[in-house]
């Protein structure tokens, strides 16, 4: 049995990139990775999300919305003083493509 069917073996990026939806999903998967983070930093240092909205100057909503994996309607200002509030820096970088 032989592989011959050309659709097989191309990438997840280049099919997501046909559909056009390639910056949508990349965009979603990083707040999604920055939300866990955060998380795991407030849970692990046992931080209350009360006391993680007044350590960044901010309410409790701000900070679920933080938190929430499907928001990526959060500004870099939010979630640098997210990642402040727990004694953490946020960094952004650009790569090349």
């Amino acid at each position: 049995m032989s592989d011959s069917n050309p659709s097989v073996g191309g990438s997840l990026e280049d099919f997501l990139e046909e559909l056009g939806e390639r910056d949508e999903v990349y965009g979603g998967a990083i707040k999604r990775v920055l939300a866990w983070e955060i998380e795991e930093a407030r849970k692990t240092q046992s931080v209350s999300k009360s006391e993680m909205a007044l350590r960044m100057g901010t309410s409790r909503t701000q900070v679920e919305r933080v938190l929430d994996p499907q928001n990526v309607a959060v500004s870099l200002d939010t979630l640098e003083r997210a990642a402040r509030s727990l004694g953490k820096k946020l960094r952004v970088t650009l790569v090349d493509v």
